[in-house]
């Protein structure tokens, strides 16, 4: 299994927050190793069945795009998700190859590397969330980070049902 660090190179905020986000994508990359394509698909939890590893994947790479390039940057939403199929990311997600949707996470991953390291931590978003909360950068680091952190809870989950593996 892959060795990951979750431990800054140096105590400032922006690197400790940006270390920990990377190891939470990183711990995604790890869960994946050496799965099978028919496993990635395989939908294990009767109760969500959208829930696949490959979903989970491919709704964490356009959970980065939304929160950094539609929140953050102010973009006009391209993301797959409809007002009929909101869950959209994740239903689709069994048509690629996990390699591919690993692929695209870790490319989304790095452009929002260079948008971070552009902008200071408290450079309010652009478009407003809910009730109409403004949040910064700040604030969608931690989101992101607890975000994916969660999904690497169900892709312990996923992956020990799948195959038994577990770990990371």
């Amino acid at each position: 299994m892959t060795r990951i660090a979750d431990m800054p190179t140096a105590w400032d905020e922006r690197t400790q927050l940006t270390t920990f986000l990377d190891y939470a994508r990183d711990t995604v990359r790890a869960k994946c190793e050496g799965l099978s394509a028919e496993n990635a698909r395989k939908a294990i939890l009767p109760g969500s069945p959208l829930m696949t590893v490959s979903g989970v994947v491919n709704h964490l790479r356009w959970v980065e795009y939304h929160w950094f390039r539609v929140v953050f940057l102010g973009e006009e939403d391209q993301g797959p998700w409809t007002d009929e199929d909101p869950d959209r990311e994740m239903r689709i997600a069994v048509d690629f190859p996990l390699h591919q949707l690993l692929d695209e996470y870790a490319e989304e991953s790095a452009r929002h590397r260079e948008l971070v390291a552009a902008h200071a931590l408290d450079t309010p978003a652009k478009r407003t969330i809910r009730d109409g909360a403004t949040v910064d950068l700040r604030w969608i680091l931690l989101h992101l980070t607890e975000e994916t952190a969660r999904h690497n809870g169900h892709l312990d989950i996923i992956r020990e049902l799948l195959d038994g593996t577990t770990g990371y």
